[in-house]
């Protein structure tokens, strides 16, 4: 008798497969974060910055990235923002969800090595980085230097607390965090006095667009090459293999040519205004 695992795999990469939620830990008044193990089968093998789609069984699935470490449980971390999202956050230890992937591009992790790196989040864009700083974490000899800019609304807002305060505790990580409170561009000013190394660095942003596009400017006033200046976009995916077209952005698709983008790639699409 077939394994959930290989009916999964044999039904092609629109069937989810099934997870048990082993974890469940809340961020904040709106997020949470699930830790998941594979109901049967190997655990997901994924690069930094990859997604997944997950999947609320009878409500619906949505695009979410990946922000655990390689060889871990699946960690997600989930904003309640509609049915699917709300149930997802809802699924409390024992329940099972529904993921399909790991899909996408991700972070250049091992383009940076022997760089600094730079890492700008806003909000919620955290955690699409964090498997980046583990990586570096673990491999921290082979980086220069590792700096983490991170900003929300609100102090309530922000995510990874304890974990952030570890990050600042560690003589080897530069960490500096502020509060938007509705001041667009506040998390891009921290950039122009973090300590790296602009003709030495690569820069990884992550959060609203109007922010990425304050920070790669501020990264690229800095001196920061274009061509090492990554953003993660975010769009209306719904199939993750490029099949649908919902997320396609001028001729990119970004559930397949993306997430992760090179600013010089990007930037222009960026400009065009939606009708």
């Amino acid at each position: 008798m077939a394994t959930a695992a290989e009916i999964a795999s044999a039904a092609g990469p629109m069937a989810p497969r099934p997870f048990r939620v082993v974890r469940r830990r809340r961020e904040t008044a709106d997020t949470w974060t699930l830790a998941l193990d594979p109901v049967e089968g190997p655990p997901l093998e994924f690069v930094p910055g990859q997604f997944t789609m997950l999947y609320a069984f009878g409500i619906g699935e949505v695009p979410i990235s990946i922000c655990g470490e390689r060889g871990g449980p699946l960690v997600h971390t989930v904003r309640a923002v509609g049915a699917v999202t709300e149930a997802i956050c809802a699924s409390k230890p024992g329940s099972v969800l529904g993921v399909r992937g790991p899909f996408g591009r991700g972070w250049p992790v091992d383009e940076a090595l022997g760089m600094d790196l730079v890492l700008v989040a806003g909000g919620i864009g955290l955690p699409p980085l964090r498997p980046t700083l583990y990586e570096a974490l673990r491999r921290r000899e082979k980086y220069g230097d590792v700096v983490v800019l991170y900003g929300s609304r609100t102090p309530a807002d922000l995510v990874y607390r304890r974990e952030v305060e570890r990050w600042r505790s560690r003589f080897d990580v530069g960490v500096d965090v502020t509060v938007d409170r509705g001041n667009v561009g506040v998390v891009p000013k921290l950039i122009a006095t973090a300590r790296f190394d602009p003709a030495a660095a690569l820069a990884m942003i992550c959060g609203p667009e109007i922010m990425m596009r304050f920070a790669a400017e501020a990264l690229l006033d800095r001196g920061v090459l274009r061509d090492r200046i990554w953003v993660s976009m975010e769009r209306d995916m719904k199939c993750g293999l490029g099949w649908c077209g919902h997320c396609q952005l001028g001729p990119t698709l970004i559930c397949r040519d993306g997430p992760v983008y090179r600013w010089d790639e990007i930037a222009p699409l960026m400009e065009v205004r939606e009708l």
